[in-house]
């Protein structure tokens, strides 16, 4: 068996694809529901589900191919199942979200509110993969992993939650992420059928939809490319907030004697939303009294004499009792090795018997469990004992 299909295979496999039947439906609402309550669940492996079950990737895959043929009808086919799948999944997520109405959403739903570059870049790359998988037999496995990566459900029910939240601006994000990952999978598949059909390759550069397919995947770098600009600097700003952190923590160690000898420095933490920012400094001393007002404030001069901008010192110190006997030094004869470290060999533990109590005896289990004391039998005295007979004459 060929590992290739066919053009006329292709042809009848996505016009099946393409097609508004009943298991489309009941696998959009089904995996609509069960991406909508992972995420007011929160649940990461429940979203995961739902991705693996939406057919949303088979119109899709018959509108890319369909734009290459030029087969204008089978283009508005997959599309409009495709639109009847969102409405449908955007109707229940948001249902869902006014019956539930969560006060708070959790990082499922907010990290799919920010998309970026790299959004667009995943779904290019996962459309590409599940459109080789369908026109190359032996790839076929690697259908689960790409319907993860074809992420469409999960920025749709987002979407839905954050309508019926009301969080317009979220949910503005969400859309742009759908956008991203529907035309980066659309203009994957374009390109993949490209390179793996040769009897496409030449009207992937002629196709008119396949052009306009590919111009607004690229007038979506411009809003996504923004977000991912602002994304890096965040990280660059966060990496060097974390450094200045580190640096003081450690001059606070190995510098001062308030907070790296009289006292045990736990952590510090920098709150940069004050002016001038306020370090909090926790401290574990075992002198209560320790550190005092003037030696936190020439802590706080040492902290500023080393950085280009004032800031706050606040300690938060803790009392503890260091409890522990005095111990005589070891005689200067004795030389530290790791034989003398050596543990020595633990004498065997036998256990001993305890003697039993004045006047009591050991007792005797009986047949009904209960234990009873047994009493010892005097021993005979010497009247008691009865003197030899001697022996009858007949």
């Amino acid at each position: 068996m060929s590992s290739v299909l066919s053009t006329s295979v292709l042809n009848r496999q996505f016009r099946t694809d393409a097609r508004l039947d009943q298991e489309y439906l009941v696998l959009t609402t089904a995996s609509g529901l069960i991406a909508t309550l992972g995420l007011l669940a929160n649940s990461t492996a429940v979203v995961i589900g739902a991705m693996l079950i939406a057919p949303w990737i088979l119109p899709l895959r018959a509108t890319a191919f369909a734009i290459l043929r030029g087969n204008l009808p089978l283009v508005g086919r997959g599309l409009l199942t495709l639109s009847i799948g969102v409405l449908t999944t955007v109707a229940i997520s948001a249902l869902l979200g006014a019956v539930v109405a969560l006060p708070v959403f959790g990082s499922e739903v907010l990290g799919r509110t920010a998309p970026n570059v790299l959004d667009l870049a995943i779904a290019i790359v996962a459309g590409a993969i599940a459109t080789y998988a369908k026109v190359r037999v032996k790839a076929i496995g690697s259908l689960a992993g790409t319907a993860i990566a074809v992420a469409l459900v999960p920025p749709v029910c987002v979407f839905g939650l954050l309508i019926a939240a009301g969080e317009w601006q979220m949910a503005r994000g969400a859309g742009l992420l759908f956008a991203a990952n529907l035309l980066g999978i659309l203009s994957g598949a374009l390109v993949m059928l490209g390179i793996a059909r040769p009897e496409l390759r030449q009207k992937l550069f002629t196709s008119k939809l396949g052009y306009i397919s590919l111009l607004f995947t690229g007038l979506l770098l411009i809003p996504l490319s923004t977000s991912f600009l602002a994304l890096t600097a965040n990280a660059r700003r966060q990496a060097a907030l974390d450094r200045v952190e580190q640096d003081i923590a450690e001059s606070l160690r190995k510098e001062t004697i308030t907070l790296g000898q009289d006292a045990e420095l736990v952590g510090i933490s920098i709150d940069w939303g004050q002016n001038p920012p306020l370090i909090r400094a926790s401290v574990r001393v075992s002198k209560p009294n320790l550190p005092t007002p003037r030696q936190v404030a020439d802590v706080q001069d040492f902290i500023n004499s080393r950085q280009p901008y004032r800031y706050r010192l606040l300690v938060q110190r803790t009392s503890i009792d260091v409890i522990g006997p005095e111990t005589p030094p070891n005689p200067e004869s004795v030389v530290v090795s790791p034989e003398t470290l050596a543990p020595r060999e633990a004498t065997p533990f036998v256990p001993s018997v305890p003697p039993l109590p004045e006047g009591k005896a050991p007792g005797t289990m009986g047949s009904d469990g209960q234990v009873r004391k047994q009493t010892p039998k005097p021993a005979p005295s010497a009247k008691e004992t009865p003197e030899p007979q001697p022996p009858r004459a007949d």
